[in-house]
């Protein structure tokens, strides 16, 4: 979390400095603010704040360890390894090729090999949070707007729009088709941003769908893509999450649809993707750009010499990403461990008397607890919320920091912690749950 210091001053600053549209003052910041001052661990703080509002992957962090564990050439620099000088010296902002190729190479892995990537169409960032700003800095001028399907990750609201100046416009969808996009809803969005004076720029949607836990419907990726097309707009694809999907083949990618077509209207399709939820690294900031139309690659390239990647980064994960054994076997492992893991808090929560949206990838689910709400308002969500956050010590995110447009929906984590821990936190929700209904029923 960032450090928080109040102080008087009449020194001016940027309109950046003082700028309200960061989004850290939302109730998914505050619950890790929470969290941070009280963590839960299993021997020194049991009655802690459990984190189920990080999507961070850690069901294959062992898989990890054990590969660096065997090739600890990949992590030395000894006389056996020229690597050290080459890496050592300042480097091309294009990084390194043999990373761009076992980048591109992994992407096409994660999808099953249904599409294939050009590495001299990777652009490499530092993490996902900087290919989307870059990314937006190339589309879109200040004042223009992004569609965006609610809800959404509440750090869009930092990551598009804080120093770009360009505006979020929700495409609002809702809980009778798992939130899913339709031509509808985006037509709305679109007159909604035009009535406004707004230059839509382009649509961002991510797959499988954060924070909703499912995969985009091929149907789905080309009405948007139709409609990015008919508007003469962009198309961004989140996949941040592909290789979370539970089996290979309920993914897919842009990529494919834009390979059913013959790549017709591909120059105006780009991906972000990155290693931080597939592969459990988000502190390696290992992110990338994608980009079908050669002037978005050129000017990506040069502004990714501002979120840059250490060489010693990059020359360990190619070696890792190179290696098709291991590569295989993660991909595989991962997807098992994690529908395993779906499968338990689905469970757990259902036991309890909660019903959740079908998911079929991702790190989290999506719950509903609007029996609870005496209203159905955004203002008893958060009540219910700081309910759980101080009673049960739970930290999940409410739909509304996501900008879900309806209330008593809240993301839950499950894959940044131990079955233990987990069990653990299904257990005090099923208490909180016992309270709640013999209120609601006395």
């Amino acid at each position: 979390m960032a450090i928080e210091i109040v102080q008087a001053s009449s020194v001016e600053l940027s309109n950046i400095a003082n700028s309200e549209t960061h989004g850290e003052d939302s109730p998914y910041f505050a619950g890790w603010k929470a969290y941070d001052e009280n963590p839960y661990d299993e021997f020194h703080n049991s009655t802690g704040v459990i984190q189920m509002g990080l999507a961070e992957n850690q069901v294959s962090f062992d898989l990890l360890e054990e590969y660096l564990e065997n090739h600890s050439e990949t992590v030395s620099w000894g006389k056996k390894t020229p690597s050290f000088r080459e890496n050592a010296l300042f480097q091309d902002y294009h990084g390194l090729l043999s990373f761009r190729k076992a980048m591109a190479s992994f992407m096409g892995k994660i999808r099953g090999g249904r599409a294939k990537f050009n590495p001299e169409r990777v652009v490499i960032t530092a993490g996902a949070t900087a290919a989307n700003e870059l990314l937006t800095f190339i589309l879109a001028n200040p004042g223009d707007a992004l569609l965006v399907p609610t809800p959404y990750y509440p750090g869009f609201d930092r990551d598009i729009r804080w120093r770009t100046g360009v505006q979020i416009v929700p495409i609002h969808c809702d809980s009778s088709n798992n939130f899913q996009i339709t031509p509808q809803a985006l037509e709305a969005a679109y007159e909604d941003a035009t009535s406004k004076n707004m230059k839509v720029r382009g649509v961002l949607i991510t797959n499988p769908s954060n924070p909703l836990g499912a995969t985009i419907q091929r149907k789905v990726l080309e009405q948007v893509l139709d409609f990015a097309t008919t508007k003469n707009i962009h198309l961004v694809s989140d996949e941040i999450y592909s290789g979370s999907a539970f089996y290979a083949s309920e993914f897919v990618s842009i990529a494919e649809v834009l390979a059913d077509r013959d790549y017709k209207e591909s120059e105006r399709v780009h991906i972000v993707y990155s290693l931080s939820k597939d592969l459990g690294l988000p502190g390696f900031r290992v992110g990338t750009i994608y980009s079908y139309n050669d002037k978005v690659v050129t000017t990506a390239r040069r502004m990714s010499s501002f979120t840059l990647i250490s060489s010693q980064t990059q020359h360990l994960l190619a070696a890792m990403l190179s290696d098709e054994t291991f590569t295989e076997n993660y991909i595989r492992e991962n997807r098992k461990r994690l529908r395993a893991r779906y499968e338990m808090i689905i469970k757990g929560l259902r036991k309890s008397g909660i019903e959740c949206l079908e998911g079929n990838a991702g790190l989290f689910c999506w719950m509903n607890l609007s029996p609870l709400l005496e209203k159905n308002t955004r203002e008893c969500e958060l009540e219910l919320w700081t309910s759980i956050l101080k009673e049960v010590k739970l930290n999940i995110s409410p739909g509304s920091s996501c900008h879900c447009s309806e209330a008593g929906w809240f993301r839950v984590c499950f894959a940044n912690m131990s079955e233990q821990t987990l069990d653990i936190a299904l257990n005090r929700i099923q208490v909180f749950m016992e309270k709640r209904n013999k209120m609601i029923h006395a």
